[in-house]
């Protein structure tokens, strides 16, 4: 069980260092799947590994290659704070099936933006060069602060890091080029910041420290290997079996 705990975190970490999320789209229906955990179970579970600075090396990485904006990171970590506790509220306050549901349709929504079907017809041909380019846009600090709250509740509701929303906010919204955006996801994701959200689930008696603490070591493994293959390689083709591995994970916990 241990190694295979690490297994989770080691895959979840290699998407993570990639697309610049927590890692818990995996990690949940993983612990829900293979270990019997309840959905509050594995999100709790989830948030604690995720607290770990798990993604620093994959950091470095960004940072070394000049796809990090710290002042962005920061704001949007703020946000991040302030959102996970009241996410966290909000799961365990509903039935087990309606957070099942939810999780489901957040889900098609994660997979759409990872595969992004529109995008690859209309811009096939200028992706590689619009992935290189440096992001010249910095939003308001009040924007910032807006995205990271909003991924900071989708963070205590479902166990993520909050990535998920604040790449595809960066990218859409501020025009940052795809590995700025997860560059600085990581950044803001490395600080605690869903503290307050795994205090509810430790108080509520969701959470089992062992198993997070397993998962986290695979995780600065995984998110490392993810950094270096998406500075190295076009991650195109990548973010699309992504989404599609999403797409999959929606439709089981929406029927089950």
């Amino acid at each position: 069980m241990p190694l295979a705990l690490i297994a989770i975190g080691f895959i979840a970490g290699i998407a993570a260092g990639m697309f610049g999320i927590g890692g818990g789209v995996i990690i949940v229906p993983a612990l829900v799947t293979f270990v019997s955990f309840t959905l509050t179970q594995a999100t709790g579970t989830s948030l604690a590994a995720l607290l770990m600075p798990v993604s620093i090396f994959a950091v470095f990485e960004y940072h070394r290659a000049g796809k990090l904006h710290i002042a962005t990171a920061a704001w949007v970590a703020l946000g991040l704070a302030i959102g996970a506790l009241g996410g966290a509220n909000l799961a365990l306050s509903l039935d087990t099936r309606t957070l099942q549901q939810l999780y489901g349709i957040f889900l098609i929504y994660a997979g759409w933006r990872f595969a992004e079907p529109r995008k690859w017809l209309s811009k096939a041909q200028t992706a590689q060069e619009s992935d290189e380019k440096t992001a010249t846009a910095v939003g308001r600090w009040y924007w910032l602060l807006a995205i990271g709250l909003l991924a900071g509740v989708a963070s205590g509701m479902f166990g993520i890091g909050g990535g998920i929303v604040i790449v595809p906010a960066l990218v859409g919204l501020l025009r940052f080029d795809q590995k700025t955006a997860v560059g600085t996801s990581l950044a803001a994701l490395l600080l605690p910041v869903a503290l307050g959200g795994v205090y509810a689930y430790y108080v509520a008696g969701e959470l089992d420290i062992g198993v997070a603490a397993l998962v986290a070591v695979g995780l600065v493994g995984g998110a490392f290997v993810g950094a270096k293959v998406a500075l190295g390689l076009p991650s195109l083709t990548v973010r699309r079996l992504y989404g599609l591995f999403l797409f999959a994970a929606a439709v089981r916990f929406i029927l089950s």
